[in-house]
């Protein structure tokens, strides 16, 4: 394995933790022990980490180690923002036969939700949920939209880890919203849609002044 493709293993990795949870916000990553779990040396590691940290995820702190930098409630708000925007104008955007697709396209994946909460699984709720959000934005039709939507993703999966416990808390409220969502979508009633939505993003990420 060359230096480069082993700092490529060691970034996807390391990213890998911090967007599934692996490593909370506030961890302190070793190089020795990433090193180690991955069988390598500390070298490709390192540049590893100090592209983790030209992205935005982790600080290097000499001597000490790399800390998973948590969103703050700006970047939770910005996003939860954009994102606000695009799944409405593409629930307003769409036809009757977009909409009544959706109803099959999405009464599974409620259902898997329901489950994966249920049986405690939580990272298969975040994709499960992550799913479910973006097939609003597929319904307007416009790639540009999808394709700004989906740099958000990243931002929008820790939100989502980072609301754990509020949505674990009560879970049948999040589905119940999810529900609600769909059946705002399907009667193609965007403002309804659109008012829900951000109740919704308010109570699961904790979103003040909303």
């Amino acid at each position: 394995m060359t230096g480069e493709s082993a700092a490529d293993r060691a970034h996807a990795f390391v990213r890998g933790g911090i967007m599934d949870g692996t490593y909370p916000p506030g961890s302190m990553l070793s190089e020795n022990e990433v090193a180690a779990s991955l069988a390598m040396s500390r070298t490709p590691v390192r540049a590893a980490l100090a592209r983790l940290q030209d992205e935005g995820w982790v600080r290097i702190y000499a001597q000490r180690g790399a800390l998973v930098r948590e969103l703050t409630p700006a970047e939770v708000r910005e996003s939860a923002e954009v994102r606000h925007a695009l799944e409405s104008a593409g629930v307003r955007r769409a036809g009757p036969r977009e909409r009544e697709r959706l109803r099959e396209q999405l009464t599974g994946n409620l259902d898997e939700q329901e489950r994966a909460l249920n049986a405690g699984d939580f990272p298969t709720f975040t994709k499960l949920a992550m799913r479910f959000h973006r097939a609003f934005v597929e319904l307007g039709g416009n790639a540009t939209m999808l394709a700004m939507y989906d740099r958000l993703q990243d931002r929008q999966q820790l939100s989502i880890i980072r609301s754990a416990d509020r949505i674990t808390d009560d879970p049948q409220q999040v589905i119940e919203e999810h529900r609600g969502l769909l059946d705002d979508a399907e009667a193609g009633d965007w403002a309804a849609f659109a008012t829900h939505l951000d109740e919704h993003q308010s109570r699961s990420h904790a979103l003040e002044g909303r």
